[in-house]
């Protein structure tokens, strides 16, 4: 055992010691805490904590350090959110770009509408819950204080559909529980096709326990109701699984930015527009052309649009923006832009976007290193950044999402 001073809190929300030997990460350690450690290479068990910061609280969760779905329960709000911040502020940095980021727009608690659980069946019954850290292991909880209280309030019951929808899997499956309009959804993936056996049981389960809807592996079992997600104005149907914004309260703040920043558009792209978040709430105000690969989530979106009045023309395009970029060419059609790729980001579509003289660009990103390369790609072609505002949508995870608005002088044709 060692004895070990945290200098500062890493990335994904280690404590950080320097030592002669180089940086050891210790989990669950904050800075200024002298700790005693169990080290193995540049790995830190924590043992007890000898001396502890003025910023340690107590975790709101009695799962936390052996669930691996929360990092950072145990540091106060202020220097937590100063700590999202400064992710965005570093990745912005290592890419030259400096510029004021505004205040993190905080999480609360029990506000997760959308939550991915590990399951597996074994011989005292099913285990649910979510992966230890850097393991296969799952933790059977019995409480969540991230995700909503009505799914919360659900795990008994989640734990006891399990058994009912594993199918043949002798390994880990996954169920995606969303709150909806009309209830919960729940999404099983990773179990292997559902015997016919147990297809009866499984169904009957979904209507006493008054889900809204049961799919396994993309098959709708039994929808007594359509789930709907409100986007603005518009009841989308949402398809089984499918993405979702974590937190609708985040969903809300980030297109709050968005329609501002594109109130003088008349025709915005909309590009990796899922089921609609944004597409729905800018038709409002412009037309929208929405592009999007997923086939069910663009479907979706379309039916979204069809049952709301009031709304401005949408038109729907299936396409593959990482093969397929809209070119600058297609884009000066438009005088607005949104775009919220996957944590992989929009490196190609950047380059394109860049050489347009699209007016207003929306950037939003789940990932800040990535928001960060594609931003040096617009900044290099001639936008200038007019904000930047971090969003907590995963409370204490290490995971921080971003929303960046960008201008450029329209060229005379």
């Amino acid at each position: 055992m060692t004895n070990l001073v945290i200098d500062r809190l890493g990335a994904q929300a280690d404590g950080i010691a320097s030592t002669p030997q180089g940086s050891v990460y210790v989990p669950f350690a904050l800075p200024g805490e002298r700790v005693s450690v169990a080290v193995e290479k540049n790995k830190g068990t924590l043992i007890s904590v000898l001396e502890a910061s003025p910023d340690r609280i107590e975790p709101a969760c009695r799962h936390f350090t052996e669930c691996g779905g929360c990092a950072i329960q145990h540091l106060a709000q202020p220097p937590y959110q100063v700590w999202k911040r400064e992710k965005l502020v570093q990745a912005l940095g290592q890419n030259g770009i400096d510029f004021p980021v505004d205040d993190l727009v905080p999480a609360e608690p029990r506000s997760r509408r959308r939550a991915v659980f590990s399951a597996r069946r074994t011989e005292k019954g099913a285990v649910l819950g979510y992966n230890r850290a850097a393991s296969h292991t799952i933790i059977d909880i019995e409480e969540c204080p991230v995700v909503l209280p009505q799914i919360e309030a659900a795990l008994p019951k989640l734990r006891a559909l399990a058994p009912l929808v594993a199918g043949n899997a002798r390994e880990a499956f996954h169920m995606t529980v969303t709150h909806t309009a009309s209830g919960l959804e729940v999404a099983v993936d990773g179990a292997g096709p559902l015997p016919e056996s147990s297809r009866r049981p499984a169904t009957d389960f979904a209507l006493r326990e008054n889900l809204a809807r049961l799919a396994v592996g993309g098959e709708i079992l039994i929808e007594p109701r359509k789930p709907f997600v409100p986007f603005g104005k518009a009841a989308v149907p949402v398809p089984p699984g499918g993405f979702l914004q974590a937190v609708e309260a985040a969903e809300e703040a980030m297109a709050n930015l968005a329609l501002a920043h594109l109130k003088r558009a008349k025709k915005i792209a909309d590009l990796f527009a899922g089921a609609g978040a944004f597409s729905l709430r800018l038709a409002a105000i412009a037309e929208v052309h929405a592009v999007e690969g997923d086939g069910p989530a663009l479907a979706a979106l379309d039916r979204g649009f069809r049952s709301t009045p009031g709304l401005r023309r949408v038109t729907m395009e299936k396409r593959d923006l990482f093969r397929r970029p809209l070119t600058f060419k297609e884009l000066n059609a438009y005088d607005g832009v949104l775009l919220d790729p996957p944590r992989a980001g929009a490196e190609d579509q950047s380059k394109q976007l860049a050489r347009s003289d699209v007016p207003y660009v929306v950037a939003v990103s789940c990932y800040p290193a990535t928001l960060a390369r594609d931003l040096r790609i617009l900044l290099d072609g001639g936008y200038a950044l007019k904000s930047v505002t971090p969003v907590d949508q995963f409370l204490w995870s290490p995971h921080v999402e971003a929303v960046a608005l960008l201008e450029k002088p329209r060229r005379r044709r």
